[in-house]
């Protein structure tokens, strides 16, 4: 009997030609990207764009001169990208263990060096399983940001792809990905399908799964950018699934020494300088908090530290210190798990 491993090699470096072969829509983007991204597309070579298997945006903004690792990355596409975005001086590497599509996105290189002007390549692509990450000779704190688009639904031990990629970041460095994930817990028989776990649906983890296995590997705080339902639209897999509902969300994940299980208010606040390029009016942490330019907003000390201690620091003012705890930070949805009584004073025992 084959492994899942073999399963999925098979499933994109035989069974599909291209996404239109693809069963179901999970593996799939369905928004159109900002403008920026839109025209590095245009350059990127038919045939990597052809092989292409994602379900959401994986390339977050200020990534000049930055040392990107993609898990999963398939025929190159977003890799070549990410190639254009760090420059010159920035560094890509590809993780794939799909012969197949290896080939594809190492056929191009040479292309999409000369397309954008570069005197050398910035891309370079391995294989492996990406939960077997640990056996391919990487640095530990080597990395800026890691990338990943609808791959690690695909691993067996998707615990570990989250421990690795861990140790890989650089301090103050973040993990930005797309996944899909589920409403509820899939079952093992629905597990075995290996056309649901190639479409990215039987692999799905539980959200609540996945915060947990997050936090545990140092993730303390995940962040939600966006996410959109997932619309089967396939009767055959749709009866197999039944109730279960599924999601493609892009989280970023930051490595940050001192981030707190929850949002605490310490009393301070940021300014956005309205310097990061493309984003000149606002700026968007995640889904819940835009920072307008100019405007002093309120934060969290998790969020003044995902602000403050990475690559984004040179793009805000920061105000107020670590000196006072006022409690939960109610601007994140943080409350207290008891009432007060009717007088305003916290009810006593007697």
């Amino acid at each position: 009997m084959k492994s899942k491993y073999e399963e999925v090699q098979d499933y994109y470096g035989k069974t599909l030609e291209s996404s239109t072969d693809l069963k179901t829509n999970a593996c799939c983007s369905i928004q159109a990207p900002p403008k920026y991204i839109a025209d590095i597309l245009s350059k990127i070579h038919d045939e990597v764009l052809q092989k292409y298997y994602g379900c959401g945006l994986t390339i977050p903004y200020e990534l000049e001169g930055l040392k990107v690792l993609d898990l999963g990355s398939g025929s190159g596409r977003d890799c070549f990208i990410a190639s254009k975005l760090v420059g010159q001086q920035g560094e890509v590497v590809g993780i794939d263990m799909t012969e197949e599509q290896l080939a594809i996105a190492n056929k191009y290189i040479d292309y999409h060096t000369e397309k954008f002007g570069y005197n050398y390549s910035n891309v370079k692509f391995l294989k492996g399983n990406i939960d077997q990450i640990d056996s391919l000779g990487l640095k530990d704190n080597s990395f800026d940001l890691i990338i990943s688009n609808c791959v690690i639904n695909l691993a067996v031990d998707k615990e570990k792809v989250l421990n690795d990629a861990f140790k890989l970041l650089k301090q103050g460095g973040e993990m930005y990905f797309s996944d899909v994930y589920s409403d509820r817990r899939i079952n093992s028989e629905l597990q075995k399908d290996p056309v649901l776990w190639g479409e990215c649906l039987s692999g799905a983890l539980y959200w609540n799964d996945f915060l947990k296995i997050a936090k545990k590997t140092g993730f303390i705080d995940p962040r939600v950018v966006e996410s959109h339902p997932i619309t089967i639209e396939n009767n055959e897999i749709e009866d197999k699934l039944g109730d279960t509902q599924f999601f493609s969300v892009t989280y970023r994940l930051f490595k940050l020494d001192g981030l707190e299980t929850d949002c605490e208010d310490y009393g301070q606040a940021v300014r956005y300088k309205g310097t990061i390029k493309g984003l000149s009016h606002s700026f968007d942490l995640d889904d819940h908090h835009n920072f307008p330019k100019g405007k002093m907003i309120a934060v969290c000390g998790n969020t003044y530290k995902m602000l403050h201690d990475t690559r984004l620091e040179q793009h805000f003012e920061f105000f107020g210190t670590w000196e006072t705890h006022y409690g939960i930070f109610e601007g994140c949805g943080g409350n207290m798990p008891f009432n007060k009584n009717e007088e305003g004073n916290a009810s006593s025992c007697c």
